[in-house]
C-alpha cells in the first residue's frame, strides 16, 4: 500500500504512486442509480483540495465523468496551464472528450433538459477550443481509487 505520502516526495500531500504527477488534477463523478442523481469534481493532486464541485442533478455517472474532464480542461487553460495533466478513471469519458461527443443514451426529457444543455455547453467548448493538457487514463487496479472519488461504493 502507498505510505501517506512517501519521505522522499516533497510535491504532495496525498499518497500518490511514483509514476503519478503531482502537478495535475484528478476528476472523478459519482451518481446514485442509473440515471440519478449525478455530480462531479476536481482535486489538485499536489495540495489535495477540491478545485470544483458540481451538482447534484439528475444524470449518469458517464456524463458525470465527460463533464469533469471538460471543466477542468476550461479551468486549466483559463488559468494558463496547458501542461498540466488531467487524470480520470473513466476509459469511456476520455474517449468521449477526444471525439468532442458525449455519447450518452439518456433519454432527454423535461427532467435532463438542463443536463442536455451543459453537455452542449462542454460539447462547443471541445469543437471552439484547442489544448494541450494531457488526459491520462487513472490505473484503479494498480494505484487504488482516484483522489477524487467520491467515497460511496
Amino acid at each position: 500500500m502507498i505510505q501517506n505520502p512517501p519521505d522522499w516526495r516533497h510535491d504532495t500531500v496525498l499518497p500518490l504512486p511514483p509514476e503519478v504527477r503531482a502537478d495535475a488534477l484528478a476528476v472523478d463523478a459519482a451518481c446514485s442509480g442509473n440515471p440519478g442523481p449525478m455530480e462531479y469534481q476536481g482535486i489538485d493532486l499536489a495540495t489535495g483540495q477540491r478545485i470544483f464541485h458540481y451538482g447534484p442533478l439528475h444524470g449518469t455517472n458517464n456524463i458525470g465523468e465527460f463533464l469533469a474532464i471538460v471543466h477542468a480542461l476550461a479551468l486549466l487553460q483559463q488559468q494558463g496551464r496547458p501542461q498540466t495533466t488531467i487524470y480520470s478513471d473513466s476509459y469511456n469519458a476520455i474517449l468521449w472528450v477526444r471525439k468532442k461527443k458525449c455519447k450518452t443514451t439518456l433519454e432527454r426529457n423535461p427532467q435532463t433538459e438542463g443536463l442536455y444543455q451543459i453537455i452542449a455547453r462542454a460539447e462547443k467548448w471541445l469543437a471552439t477550443h484547442n489544448y494541450q493538457n494531457p488526459i491520462v487514463k487513472w490505473e484503479t487496479q494498480k494505484w487504488g481509487e482516484v483522489p477524487a472519488d467520491f467515497g460511496r461504493k
